[in-house]
């Protein structure tokens, strides 16, 4: 007998989300096999996990914190996917929003608070589409792979933000640290019931809105899923392929941006080492268990907030690292890319053929 694969011509919506359930239980089972083996139960690593994050206002409202930035960078992550574009760069278009948002917020000189906001908002979203536009651009013009330009430019912009933050616009009074002044007040986004929860959540919400009535109420949504799907076609049909490339993908990177903006506006109010906790990596795999789906970016990106903040109960109460909560996601995106094959392929015994 041989174990062939035969292409499915057609799977319901509710085979692909059973399939991506499937692949997140069985990620859970297999961080539960790590737990055992350092001798943590997992349905109480797992109970502690929703406590911590769900339990109180104060986990909640920490769990929306760090949704925020998934939703943006998710955001834009998931407009590139949805055109076959694979864009891994979110880390490095977060952190160059967030140096486009702090230049202004320290040198503009603009003192009225909504002046500054449309200003930095502007400034990250510029920084992060351009950041990326250069990968859209090669793409565009010779072929060149945009997984492997994106990749490369996060370390890029990291170490661009380094040398700022070590260098020229190091605080003079930050006793050495890697970090800048703090901003003004004019320059800070607006807290709510005395949280860190602050108004880049409902800015994330609001544009998850807009891009999905983009994506599916517009000519050029229609246009962008098309030359995804099919762009010999689109070419065929007069769609101009190598402009919305590079459109896409400098839209991609102005919106994970967006998100360093909201970082450093909502949250540190200055510039530092390590302004994005791996979001930008993270948001791969929000986009991929949303199925690309604008609306579905903000369930996810709520989910992984939980394992987020839960996660860092299991640092405190079982000292696990925190490369645990890294390792469980990579888990979920790997299994998930295995759950793609049975979406679209189904196995099946066949007797082998007997040869002379």
């Amino acid at each position: 007998m041989i174990l062939l694969s035969e292409r499915r011509e057609l799977s319901s919506p509710w085979f692909r989300l059973a399939a991506t359930l499937a692949s997140i239980l069985v990620a859970l089972g297999v961080a539960g096999i790590m737990l055992l083996a350092a001798g943590i139960n997992p349905l109480a690593a797992y109970g502690n996990i929703l406590r911590e994050s769900l339990g109180s206002f104060y986990g909640f409202s920490e769990t929306l914190v760090k949704t925020t930035p998934l939703i943006l960078a998710g955001l834009g992550v998931s407009l590139a996917f949805r055109m076959q574009l694979w864009n891994i760069g979110a880390e490095g278009q977060i952190v160059m929003g967030a140096v486009g948002a702090t230049w202004v917020a320290l040198f503009s000189g603009v003192d009225n608070h909504w002046v500054m906001m449309v200003l930095m908002f502007a400034a990250a979203a510029l920084c992060g589409g351009l950041w990326a536009s250069v990968a859209g651009f090669l793409r565009a013009r010779w072929q060149v792979n945009e997984v492997i330009v994106t990749l490369l430019m996060n370390y890029i912009a990291i170490f661009w933000a380094d040398y700022l933050v070590y260098g020229p616009w190091k605080d003079p009074g930050g006793f050495s640290f890697p970090l800048t002044a703090q901003f003004s007040d004019a320059a800070r986004l607006s807290d709510y019931f005395n949280s860190r929860l602050h108004s880049g959540f409902f800015l994330a919400l609001a544009l998850a809105f807009l891009l999905h009535l983009f994506m599916e109420r517009t000519i050029w949504g229609y246009e962008i899923r098309v030359i995804g799907n099919n762009p010999q076609a689109a070419r065929f049909a007069g769609m101009k392929t190598a402009t919305v490339i590079v459109l896409v993908l400098t839209l991609s990177g102005a919106i994970a941006g967006i998100a360093g903006f909201s970082e450093v506006a909502g949250l540190q109010f200055r510039l530092q080492h390590g302004i994005s906790a791996n979001y930008g990596y993270t948001a791969i795999i929000v986009a991929w268990l949303a199925r690309r789906s604008a609306l579905g970016v903000v369930i996810v990106s709520f989910l992984m907030g939980i394992l987020l903040v839960g996660g860092e109960s299991l640092q405190l109460f079982w000292q696990l690292p925190v490369a645990f909560i890294y390792a469980f996601q990579g888990l979920i995106l790997f299994f998930l890319l295995a759950s793609d094959f049975f979406v679209h392929y189904r196995l099946k015994l066949v007797r082998g053929v007997a040869h002379d």
